[in-house]
């Protein structure tokens, strides 16, 4: 019954950080969708399932990956929140070693030092803008992927692994005490190999995580 409990809290739908991303019913993204999350709760490796199905276009299957991994992270974060505070968190940080600064197009054009709730609230704000833009993620048939679209989902999934350190190296305890740990781990396990399988995320960006790492994922 606590286990149960814990994970009604965990995806409990008010303690989202931002609205989740949803895929439209009827179109390839939703279909595609639906496919790695039957494979996801097939139980098959996951290893195996972040490969690219034969005959689908990459950028398709990195696209809902990088929704799904908004929406979870988003959760995850959303679910320690309240343990995440400016007072307990006054720098974006992974340890004594690593400091994330935040810099984006719009307010912050130069990397800035915000406590670690401001930089996930710019986080996901940018993030959300950005899979809502349809030149970036276009939705409807036959619109084409831009050049760059690669390079704008690395920068989106560096920033959001930063989640995952923050999360780990700050809150770990609380995962625990909300009986998260295993969720949180699968999750983490799930965008490693996805990031891998596909060389999204430059190996520099993944030391802060890496003891831990090699220790769950084989």
């Amino acid at each position: 019954p606590r286990m149960a409990l814990c994970l009604s809290q965990v995806f409990n739908k008010d303690k989202t950080f931002r609205p989740r991303k949803k895929f439209e019913p009827g179109t390839q993204r939703f279909e595609l969708y639906k496919k790695a999350q039957a494979s996801l709760k097939s139980g098959l490796d996951l290893k195996t399932v972040v490969q690219l199905p034969p005959g689908e276009n990459i950028n398709d299957w990195i696209a809902v990956h990088v929704v799904d991994f908004f929406n979870r992270i988003n959760l995850i974060y959303g679910t320690m929140s309240e343990f995440c505070t400016g007072k307990s968190c006054p720098i974006m940080s992974g340890g004594l070693k690593y400091e994330y600064r935040w810099q984006d197009d719009h307010k912050y054009r130069r990397p800035t030092k915000l406590s670690a709730p401001q930089y996930m609230c710019m986080l996901m704000e940018w993030i959300e803008m950005l899979i809502n833009n349809e030149d970036i993620f276009p939705t409807r048939i036959g619109v084409p992927f831009p050049k760059n679209f690669q390079q704008v989902c690395t920068k989106i999934l560096t920033r959001l692994f930063r989640v995952f350190v923050h999360v780990y190296i700050h809150h770990f305890d609380s995962i625990i005490s909300l009986g998260a740990e295993a969720h949180v781990n699968t999750c983490y396990k799930h965008f490693y190999y996805f990031i891998r399988e596909f060389s999204l995320i430059d190996y520099r960006e993944l030391e802060p995580l890496k003891e831990m790492t090699e220790r769950i994922c084989h």
